[in-house]
């Protein structure tokens, strides 16, 4: 998981590209028109919020970031309210170039029962011109120096022409800043020399000309993208199965969602929380695994959202068992992602889990029930030696650790070389700590660091050093 899963709210990032109004008209639909075979929809709400760059520049104001954001708005009321949504959130508006006969994008979507039913757009999408593309360039370069990361946002309305996409790249260079797009359309070429793209599959598909079709293809195109374009990484977005990333190495990781209602705004979640984690110095799988977790939350959620810093340890905390990998932990690691608990009851249980069976799983089974997260700490083969003999375990602590995260009941295992767990009790320090009924009027190593002790009795006859003596007598 993410060593340095940390909050800096002092993250400067510029945000470039095209700013978009997004309009929700909310309602509810009990009847077909008599005018024709269409659903007649009771609009009962409205919303607006910032689409495309905006919504990037306001997924990283959630995560804490401070931001700056570069745009051409057209001289209209659309851009008054852009205005006015900028500065709701603590965005400067003074780096917004007004043009002349342009028109802010304004997309409208209607709302029925927690789904699209139609969409209409008011806008401009013509190239911007030649004095526009001036003043971005003098606006950049005012304040580039100042900022730790730069994201272009494309939604190929006009403002990412050939001549100033390369010039914005160039510059951010010049001044050893990370340059990460999201592109559209079928012209990579423009955006050669950035630290990063996130086309979707079926965009890079179109723009690289390669058919995807299986990892084989996939990696192709990841590695035609990163030498053609020189970049620093190459990723590949897979809607519900992941991102794909080849930097040094090729992966493919899965997807952090629960519940897909809206994929509206998700690549502007996914570039925000990777342009948030680079400045923060991840590393680039703790990166890309903040991004999926980020981007699970946002598709939960109807319209152009944001995930909050909270929002995504939470979902972290409560999707963490779908891939027992992912269960497996250091301390150091446990110990980060439990700073930000959002309140959940941990419990935690220690043992050795040497041969799994019926009783360690019923036994783990009522110790989640008593809280929100469980976390079990696991004997290292030499702590096992020392309470066992030598000639246990039986099996090794990578297996002990995988059977134990498998199980649905576990939302983190750990290990440790003590003979008690103490130091990790310490640690973590867990709300409640079960240990089983043998411990009755016995001291717990612990008790005196969390609020509460609770036994549970083991299911009788079932334990490993049973099984490994009846297999003895039996051999």
């Amino acid at each position: 998981m993410i060593k340095n899963f940390i909050k800096n709210p002092h993250s400067k990032i510029l945000v470039i590209g095209d700013i978009i109004l997004d309009k929700y008209l909310w309602g509810t639909c009990d009847r077909i028109s008599p005018e024709a075979p269409v659903q007649v929809i009771d609009i009962n709400k409205e919303s607006i919020v910032l689409g495309g760059a905006g919504n990037v520049a306001n997924n990283l104001i959630a995560l804490g970031c401070h931001v700056e954001l570069i745009s051409v708005i057209g001289d209209c009321g659309v851009s008054e309210e852009l205005i006015s949504l900028m500065e709701n959130i603590g965005i400067n508006s003074n780096n917004l170039i007004k043009e002349k006969n342009r028109k802010s994008s304004l997309k409208t979507r209607i709302i029925s029962s927690h789904q699209q039913v139609v969409r209409y757009d008011i806008e401009s999408s013509n190239s911007i011109s030649s004095q526009s593309e001036s003043s971005v360039i003098k606006t950049l370069k005012k304040i580039i120096e100042s900022v730790d990361l730069v994201i272009l946002s494309d939604y190929m309305k006009g403002f990412f022409t050939n001549y100033l996409t390369k010039k914005i790249i160039e510059i951010s260079n010049s001044y050893q800043k990370k340059v990460l797009v999201d592109p559209k359309g079928v012209d990579f070429e423009k955006y050669k020399n950035s630290y990063l793209l996130t086309p979707n599959k079926s965009e890079a598909s179109m723009a690289l000309n390669i058919e995807i079709k299986d990892d084989k293809t996939l990696y192709t195109a990841l590695n035609k993208m990163k030498a053609d374009l020189n970049l620093g990484i190459s990723i590949i977005t897979l809607s519900e199965k992941g991102i794909a990333t080849l930097g040094e190495n090729f992966k493919i990781h899965p997807t952090a969602a629960r519940e897909v209602f809206d994929v509206t705004g998700a690549g502007d979640t996914v570039i925000a929380a990777l342009g948030y984690s680079l400045a923060n110095n991840l590393e680039l799988n703790e990166a890309v695994e903040f991004a999926n977790i980020a981007a699970g939350v946002v598709v939960g959620k109807i319209g152009a959202a944001t995930a909050t810093f909270d929002e995504i340890m939470n979902h972290h905390l409560t999707t963490s068992e779908s891939l027992y990998e992912n269960k497996i932990k250091s301390l150091d690691q446990i110990c980060n992602i439990l700073s930000n608990r959002n309140g959940k009851k941990v419990v935690f249980t220690n043992g050795c889990f040497d041969i799994l069976h019926a009783g360690h799983i019923t036994y783990l089974e009522k110790s989640k029930q008593l809280g929100e997260i469980l976390i079990v700490a696991v004997n290292s083969n030499d702590s096992v030696k020392k309470l066992k003999g030598a000639k246990r375990p039986i099996n090794d602590i990578k297996d002990r650790l995988t059977l134990i995260a498998a199980l649905e009941s576990v939302d983190f295992v750990v290990e440790f070389d003590e003979e008690t767990p103490y130091n990790v009790i310490k640690q973590i320090s867990p709300d409640i700590l079960v240990k089983g009924g043998d411990y009755k009027n016995k001291e717990v190593s612990g008790q005196d660091l969390v609020e509460q002790v609770v036994l549970i009795d083991f299911i009788e006859n079932k334990s490993s050093t049973g099984i490994i003596k009846k297999i003895l007598e039996n051999a």
